[in-house]
Formats: structure tokens, C-alpha cells, sequence
């Protein structure tokens, strides 16, 4: 999960990106330094966070990692303005190597393979379309919860009925560069380890 931080650009403010939201119906609510921004239905979209310096040991610009040490600190700001809201983000990696262990035709779809990728912690079942996918290849994974380059958000899905749990890439939706282009997943070699981010 990414925060924001640009003391030049926009000023002292922290933001934390929940989730997208329909711009003509933002409500902003006020805890101190503390603005919460959330939409007509009351989901919470992100909070802004004054003063930020002041508060948080912000040694990087631009696009962060939100650490656990760091929403460690974000939980005692809102503590001291009594503002309950979860903040218990999954902070681990979505971007890992997979490896595929099994890789079956899709039923309804003769270009698509049903394939069990192992990520270390877990095994996901993945829909892919990329003709070069195999059994027994490590390849990258973007998992539910990831953010692509382009913006997509990654999320469970079906595909032609069949649940999808993530997202086997290629170096051109990675965003690498001088990405070939034909189409097809990006397939690592072994110095890479199940489970690593990537």
C-alpha cells in the first residue's frame, strides 16, 4: 500500500489512499490535523494529514510504502484526536513470485488456462490468457489488493464463470522497460525464490 508526500507540490500533508471515489460527492470531515474524506455512502476514500513533518519521520518524497512502523504512528495520531476508524491495512507485498504447479484448460474458453499458482504463503487459483503460461514456471504475481502501473486495481473475479484470484503479468503491464512485444507472461528464472517480492 502506497502514501503520498509531496511537501513541494502540494505542501505538508500526508495522503492515505483508501480506495477510488466518485469526485462529485466527496464529503471532507475534520479531527485536528486529521481530514477524513469519504463519499455519499460514508466509505472512507483516504485521509489527508497536516503538518506532517511534525509528525512522522519522512525521509522520502513522492509515492512511499506505508511501513508498519509508519502506520504505527498514523494509529497515535488518530488516538489523540479519538478517531477510531480501522487502520488495520494488509501491508504485505503484492507483487510476488509464483510458481505454477498446475495449469488446466479453461471449460468455456479455448484461450484461456486455469492455472494453481503457488505464492508461498498460499496457493491461488489464476485465469490467464497468455499463450506462453506453463506448468513449472516461476512467473510475477499480482495479487488481489495490487495496483498496476496503468491503475487497474487488481480484484477476485470470474472469467467466464471460473474465479480468478490475481493476475500472472508480463513485462509490459509491470511496466519494465524495453518490454518485448509479443504477448506473454514474463517467465523467471530460477535465481528467484517462491514468495519474494518482486
Amino acid at each position: 500500500m502506497d502514501v503520498f508526500y509531496n511537501p513541494k507540490g502540494i505542501g505538508d500533508v500526508l495522503m492515505i489512499p483508501i480506495q477510488e471515489g466518485d469526485r462529485e460527492d466527496i464529503k471532507h470531515e475534520k479531527f485536528g490535523p486529521v481530514t477524513k474524506i469519504t463519499n455519499s455512502n460514508n466509505d472512507v476514500l483516504g485521509y489527508n494529514i497536516f503538518e506532517a513533518s511534525t509528525r512522522f519521520n519522512l525521509s522520502e518524497t513522492g509515492k512511499i510504502t506505508l511501513t508498519q512502523e509508519l502506520l504505527d504512528e498514523v494509529k497515535q495520531v488518530f488516538e489523540k484526536q479519538k478517531l477510531s476508524d480501522n487502520l488495520d491495512f494488509d501491508l504485505s507485498p503484492k507483487f510476488v513470485v509464483g510458481f505454477v504447479e498446475e495449469k488446466d484448460p479453461h471449460e468455456n474458453a479455448d484461450k484461456l488456462s486455469v492455472c494453481k499458482v503457488n505464492v508461498g504463503d498460499e496457493v491461488l487459483q489464476i485465469v490467464c490468457g497468455a499463450p506462453n503460461v506453463d506448468k513449472g514456471q516461476k512467473v510475477v504475481v499480482a495479487k488481489v489488493g495490487a495496483t498496476m502501473p496503468s491503475g487497474l486495481k487488481i480484484k477476485p473475479t470470474e472469467l467466464r464463470g471460473v474465479p480468478s484470484n490475481g493476475m500472472i503479468c508480463s513485462q509490459k503491464e509491470l511496466g519494465l522497460p524495453n518490454a518485448p512485444k509479443e504477448k506473454g507472461i514474463y517467465v523467471l528464472d530460477d535465481s528467484y525464490s517462491i514468495g519474494q517480492p518482486f
